[in-house]
């Protein structure tokens, strides 16, 4: 069986790629990128036989949809702004495909990939991914749901690669449709920095303030919980401090606006200069602390009793104590080895629903905390009694 890891030269697509290697069985691990100096680098550094190079160019789709056609499925590790592009190529193709970010514009191919009898899972990294499987696992223990609250902390450099600049700015763009929270059946938009909440993290994280984000687990947990009459669901994430002092200041001055400013003879986005900024500069490409941290509480009722079922992960030092977990490594790895995961599972046959899923529709949680485990990324759970 053959995959192709697409955007495989970027720092998390790679990560996937390189637990590909260590663990699954495909007969060949397709780096695919526009960029081929990054892409080669990346095949010399897996130092497989099984892994090979391909330049693609996902703006031409015939050939990019001929080059899929190869492929029995496609582990998709591009941007948010071309995940609509490479979905429909992928659809058209008849490859299962998986990818990162699950925005939304994926569900629209949905009856492609039924055509196909094919399954497409949006949205399958740490989170959203790892938190609908926790979602899930808490949520099937209970007769009904009341709250669900995500949260998560992403230490990592603001500006360490094009896609995180374009995460950054996408999930703070001040009239984002899809910033929303679920409250009593209706889905409601909020501005950047709202509701904050105080989130403990897993040590060594700390408590931060976090703030309502546009996730993908808003809407899929909504989905998954039609019926257990849930009235809560809000997703919240944070960035390490100082990345969050600047996006704060970012909004407050309207620099997140965008709007474009006079350079000499040239017109820019103020804020595609503040990133392009960040991208060369050394406080863009370092933090202090490095790696994930989530924390997930479900609030429902669990044998007629209310209950708040707490889970939280934790993975290697980015100290350096554990090989291959240093610095940035201990956050791309975090993110890049559920999509394996669940690459794998996808290609295994074991997942039977066809179409574009959510993730809580496609996996087992139990089977991805295993797969996780194996790669020293642990889940934990506390379960407490509510008055």
């Amino acid at each position: 069986m053959k995959v192709l890891c697409l955007g495989g030269a970027g720092k998390i697509c790679r990560e996937a790629a390189h637990d590909l290697v260590e663990f699954s069985d495909f007969k060949t691990i397709t780096i695919g990128d526009l960029n081929e100096k990054a892409g080669r680098e990346v095949m010399e550094w897996l130092n497989d036989a099984r892994v090979d190079f391909k330049k693609v160019d996902v703006n031409d789709k015939k050939e990019t949809v001929k080059l899929m056609q190869e492929y029995e499925i496609v582990m998709d590790g591009t941007t948010i702004s071309l995940n609509d592009q490479t979905t429909a190529c992928i659809g058209e193709a008849g490859c299962h495909g998986i990818n990162l970010n699950g925005f939304g514009e994926e569900y629209k191919y949905d009856r492609l990939f039924k055509d196909h009898g094919k399954t497409h899972v949006p949205g399958f990294g740490m989170t959203p991914g790892t938190t609908d499987m926790m979602v899930k696992y808490a949520a099937d223990q209970m007769e009904t749901v009341e709250i669900v609250r995500v949260s998560h902390g992403a230490f990592r450099p603001i500006a360490f690669s094009a896609s995180i600049t374009e995460t950054t700015t996408y999930e703070y763009a001040p009239n984002l449709p899809g910033r929303v929270v679920y409250e009593d059946g209706k889905f409601i938009q909020v501005p950047p920095f709202a509701r904050p909440r105080e989130i403990e993290l897993p040590a060594p994280y700390g408590t931060h303030p976090q703030y309502i984000i546009p996730h993908a687990e808003t809407k899929t947990a909504a989905q998954y919980l039609a019926n257990k009459g849930v009235r809560l669901i809000e997703v919240r994430g944070t960035w390490p401090p100082k990345n969050m002092q600047l996006i704060k200041a970012l909004y407050d001055w309207g620099f997140m606006r965008n709007e474009k400013v006079k350079l000499g003879s040239s017109e820019t986005g103020i804020l595609d200069a503040i990133g392009a900024y960040l991208m060369q500069a050394p406080e863009g490409q370092t933090t202090d602390l490095y790696g994930y941290a989530l924390h997930v509480e479900v609030i429902g009722a669990r044998d007629g009793k209310k209950v708040q079922h707490i889970l939280t992960h934790t993975h290697p030092a980015s100290d350096g104590s554990v090989k291959g977990w240093e610095k940035l490594r201990a956050y791309t790895r975090c993110v890049g080895i559920p999509m394996a995961i669940g690459t794998q599972i996808l290609a295994s046959g074991r997942v039977e629903a066809k179409g574009v899923i959510i993730p809580e529709l496609a996996f087992d949680p139990s089977e991805v905390f295993k797969e996780l485990k194996r790669r020293k990324i642990c889940i934990h759970e506390k379960i407490h009694p509510v008055s």
